[in-house]
């Protein structure tokens, strides 16, 4: 088992959840350059997309080497199309690549993907063993022409000129605690078999999605078998805040955990920090310019971040519907200048 990263980072880790449509290179960038969080995951990348060569699927592997250390996060259900996946996350220099074993989604588990993959544990296991052995090999040379990668992945990559050091880059899960029973310590010990570098692990089955709430007793008996061997563990789910972030992490014994919704229109949130709302709007104005030039087209995706950051204040509702209505950067600098003259 390789633990690259893992085996030195400072403890407690306090990290962002990879949310998909919502944690994208734009929304990374402001969290690490305003919450300096310990960790960051990309929105989860279909292997299938990447193996047929789709180059969009590839635009959620954008980052910056502010938020190192930056770990792929990967999903899908075909061994082959993983493998390859691993070494594109490897040739692009990602810290870590993390395998979605966790999505609830109809999209997702319904095809036999993510959260599914809890029924089929033998195949969870061969999934993680594929990915270990692609960042073995990268390491040992590998390279992705010798390889079955779509010939237009291989163009986009020969584009980058990339050359990061070859090493071994660490795996590591996400999950949650069942399909549609709770069987945390048989899962948990199914996935350990195969010595990932790192488990994180949602507090609620597929079944619950996102509704009640996470149960952190669950978690809380999954880190007693994780801290039997080198894995390090991380609790997920209905964390409010930093301090709420360190008690759960106190009382489950875990190494850590990972803040997802909290941290919508708040990337303070990993420091503790109560931002002023001119500050609020300045950043929100901020992402959306990152989201313009790291993105770009389409523009939608950025206004549900605009109207998180736009709350509790007098006028919210208005610019709040203003800023849905808007249609580019140009537009929305318009919007918040104004409201950023009034606030502050």
């Amino acid at each position: 088992m390789s633990q690259g990263f893992w085996k030195s980072i400072k403890k407690p880790i306090i990290g962002l959840s990879p949310m998909d449509g919502v944690t994208d290179a734009a929304f990374r960038l402001i969290v690490a350059k305003y919450g300096n969080p310990s960790i960051s995951f990309t929105e989860f990348t279909s292997v299938e997309a990447i193996k047929y060569g789709a180059i969009k699927a590839l635009k959620a592997f954008k980052y910056s080497n502010m938020e190192r250390p930056v770990i792929a996060q990967i999903y899908g259900k075909t061994l082959d199309a993983f493998y390859n996946a691993t070494l594109i996350a490897c040739e692009m220099g990602f810290d870590g690549i993390d395998i979605n074993m966790g999505c609830p989604s109809k999209g997702v588990a319904g095809n036999g993907a993510g959260a599914a993959l809890i029924k089929e544990p033998e195949f969870a296991k061969k999934i993680i063993r594929t990915c270990i052995k692609a960042s073995k090999d990268w390491s040992e040379g590998q390279n992705i022409d010798q390889n079955d990668i779509h010939p237009d992945i291989k163009a986009f990559l020969d584009k980058l000129n990339l050359d990061f050091p070859r090493k071994l880059i660490p795996i590591s899960v996400k999950t949650r605690i069942g399909f549609d029973t709770i069987i945390t310590e048989e899962w948990i010990s199914n996935l350990l078999e195969t010595k990932p570098a790192a488990i994180s692990i949602h507090g609620r089955t597929l079944k619950q999605m996102y509704s009640g709430e996470a149960n952190w007793e669950e978690i809380k008996k999954a880190a007693k078998i994780i801290k039997q061997t080198e894995t390090l563990v991380l609790g997920n789910g209905d964390i409010k805040n930093l301090t709420d972030a360190k008690s759960k992490i106190e009382y489950a014994g875990t190494d850590g955990a990972l803040i997802g919704r909290a941290s919508f229109g708040n990337p303070w949130v990993f420091n503790g920090k109560n931002a002023t709302l001119a500050e609020k709007l300045i950043v929100a104005l901020e992402q959306s310019k990152a989201h313009s030039e790291l993105l770009g087209e389409p523009f939608d995706p950025i206004k549900k971040h605009l109207c998180w950051y736009c709350k509790d204040f007098d006028g919210a509702k208005e610019t709040r519907m203003e800023l849905m209505q808007s249609k580019n950067f140009e537009e929305v600098q318009t919007i918040l200048k104004n409201k950023i003259s009034q606030k502050s």
